[in-house]
């Protein structure tokens, strides 16, 4: 990225209840979300940024305050053609449900690719907003979230998420 790019973007630094979030936007969308972030908002930036910068620490606060379940927010995500699909396919797992890597990979047709599903969690540039959180072990266990599994815990009891080894035991058990 060229120090022109870096001063048409904006950032925000917001507390939440997983820490302190830092958000940032270019004037195509959302383009970074980091746990953990120190210092100060940046507002500056191009003023198509600072619109998306806005939106999103709104649809942000009204999300951990249990009153938004979907993001409408424009995102510009760099990555891979393959990260890029497993992204898209990120946000359509409803909120409150979860799904396994491996379930991720046989819905995208790569039924032996669970191991690229965790890659591209793990690279996701918009942590929360694209929700890899939502993706759990096929045992419904936590694995691998870059903000650490504490936050994908707090994130998943957030949305009220059962995990699929939940969901098995909730089920009455039936004879054949």
């Amino acid at each position: 990225m060229t120090k022109q790019e870096e001063k048409r973007r904006a950032s925000a630094v917001l507390d939440t209840p997983v820490g302190r979030l830092r958000v940032v936007a270019s004037p195509r969308g959302i383009c970074r979300v980091t746990f953990g972030a120190r210092g100060r908002s940046d507002a500056d930036g191009a003023p198509a940024a600072r619109q998306h910068l806005a939106a999103a620490v709104a649809q942000l606060r009204e999300y951990f305050a249990g009153r938004r379940r979907q993001f409408r927010l424009p995102v510009e995500l760099a990555g891979t053609r393959l990260e890029r699909r497993i992204w898209r396919v990120l946000c359509r797992i409803p909120y409150g449900s979860t799904v396994s890597y491996g379930e991720l990979a046989r819905q995208l047709g790569m039924p032996r690719a669970a191991r690229a599903i965790g890659r591209a969690c793990a690279s996701n540039p918009v942590p929360v907003i694209v929700p890899c959180h939502r993706v759990v072990a096929a045992d419904g266990s936590l694995h691998g979230f870059g903000g650490g599994l504490w936050r994908k815990q707090r994130l998943l009891e957030q949305e009220g998420a059962r995990r699929p080894l939940e969901r098995a035991a909730r089920q009455p058990h039936r004879r054949v």
